[in-house]
């Protein structure tokens, strides 16, 4: 048996990996850190009571990009502040770390974009994700604590805040209204289901020094594309009204590349873009 810990097990990803691991596994002890749960990773003197484990999957940090224009303060404490402490505790029982980034490539140079392209920290909480990033490499370098760094793209799914862009556009279809701004912009989606496999095999994925994967879906949906998919599954109809205002700085398309996460962890997304929205659809009307 191996003893796995869980930062932020009750946010959307950790709840999600925290049940299939419970249905799919006896041969795995979870640890679970969370806020509710009386954890601050932030304050080191929290976790002192946590016992050995082998590897630690770190989920917790704020992400909501608009709040971190608001409070930057906030996100680059929570999100780097929690990292080393966390990777602290991986080097008190000598234990992997899985650490969770983001999508940090800003505009991209080209697509599909692997885990090569240039990293463009293009606001506070990629940056913040950024400088995680490079203190797995730190812990590695000095203290040889290996480390499995995800980058997903757009992850959406059941359960997920209402705040999101999938779940915001599905909440706004049962008022018979979705208003929406520019129709263009393209992202990968990748369904939590798939996001969550892709963790289990990094449980098992044996690595010496620090990896780095993408976690997409291999294709990009426009927001246009997105109010389309939704009517097609919707039992009632609605109208969409775009602005068509137009971000400043706006990403047009994202597009992960998935062949080193395909090679190495032997993960292949299953779940559509069509089927993730029409199980969300169903589990919430």
């Amino acid at each position: 048996m191996i003893t796995v810990v869980i930062t932020g097990s009750k946010g959307f990803i950790g709840k999600h990996l925290v049940k299939e691991l419970k249905s799919k596994t006896n041969d795995i002890k979870i640890i679970e850190i969370d806020l509710e749960n009386g954890y601050d990773i932030t304050k080191k003197e929290q976790l002192q009571d946590i016992k050995h484990f082998d590897i630690l999957i770190h989920l917790a940090a704020k992400s909501y990009v608009p709040d971190a224009f608001i409070n930057p303060s906030d996100f680059y404490y929570v999100n780097i502040i929690g990292t080393l402490n966390v990777l602290e505790l991986c080097r008190k029982y000598n234990a992997r770390m899985i650490y969770t980034s983001s999508y940090v490539y800003g505009a991209p140079d080209y697509l599909p974009i692997d885990e090569k392209h240039p990293l463009k920290a293009f606001n506070p909480y990629a940056q913040s994700k950024l400088m995680g990033e490079d203190l797995c490499h730190a812990y590695f370098r000095d203290f040889d604590i290996s480390s499995i760094i995800m980058r997903p793209f757009n992850i959406y799914g059941e359960g997920q805040g209402d705040h999101f862009l999938i779940q915001s556009i599905i909440n706004q279809a049962k008022s018979g209204m979705i208003s929406l701004k520019d129709s263009r912009p393209k992202r990968d989606y990748i369904y939590i289901d798939d996001v969550v496999d892709a963790y289990i095999k990094a449980i098992n994925y044996k690595n010496s020094g620090v990896e780095i994967f993408n976690l997409g879906s291999g294709r990009s949906t426009s927001i246009k594309e997105l109010t389309d998919i939704i009517s097609f599954h919707f039992n009632s109809s609605f109208k969409v009204v775009f602005s068509e205002e137009r971000r400043k700085n706006e990403v047009l398309e994202t597009l992960a590349s998935t062949v080193k996460v395909k090679d190495e962890l032997k993960w292949t997304p299953k779940i559509s873009i069509n089927d993730g929205v029409s199980e969300i659809i169903n589990s919430c009307i």
